[in-house]
């Protein structure tokens, strides 16, 4: 009988957080390989029995990861579930990372969940159609077809409806495409932060 070549793990400790069913909660990482790890949830009290594991995962089992000691963020699908005496254990498969993610993420404040959706956003009168890089509980950063010239700091309105997000944002920076594109990041302005679901705020203590 062959046995099925399975990626080499490495054991650890180490800590970081998962982003399940609405709730940041805490992780204990006891191995990695390139491929994924395997996590017990600290104490908390949402999980508190494998079915709770269950519902939370009846509309995805994709969750958002961040293992701020290895500088990792991104995103994994829980491919088991388990109870073993009074620790439960989840292991991960890594959809996708971003590495060394304190610098690549601009040194933000807050995580950025890598988001690819459509929104709305004027300026000087005229609705563009804009598609988003990722998505923060602070602001968007978004990717415009149009070579547009719009100054730092100016302040518009948008709808962003992937998050139930609207209002007012201010254009924190701005960057112009080889191909004639146009990214921007975008700071919110009037959004309640506590009622944005479905983007974590790892970073920011949320």
């Amino acid at each position: 009988m062959t046995k099925e070549k399975r990626a080499y793990r490495k054991s650890l400790s180490s800590h970081g957080f998962i982003y399940l069913a609405e709730h940041e909660l805490e992780i204990s990482v006891r191995n990695l390989s390139i491929t994924g790890l395997l996590a017990e949830l600290d104490a908390n009290s949402f999980v508190v029995d494998i079915d709770s594991i269950f519902h939370a995962f009846e509309s995805s089992i994709t969750i958002d990861l961040y293992l701020p000691e290895m500088r990792l963020a991104g995103d994994a699908d829980v491919v088991r579930a388990e109870k073993i005496e009074s620790h439960i254990y989840l292991a991960l498969e890594f959809r996708s990372l971003t590495f060394d993610a304190n610098n690549l993420l601009y040194k933000r404040k807050a995580y950025r969940k890598a988001v690819a959706a459509s929104g709305d956003i004027v300026f000087q009168g005229e609705t563009y159609r804009f598609l988003t890089e990722n998505v923060s509980i602070d602001g968007l950063m978004v990717h415009l077809k149009e070579n547009l010239n719009v100054e730092v700091g100016t302040v518009t309105s948008y709808d962003f409806s992937q998050f139930a997000l609207n209002g007012k944002v201010k254009v924190i920076w701005i960057e112009k495409e080889a191909d004639g594109s146009t990214l921007m990041g975008l700071q919110y302005i009037d959004a309640d932060i506590s009622e944005i679901k479905g983007i974590p705020g790892f970073l920011s203590g949320r």
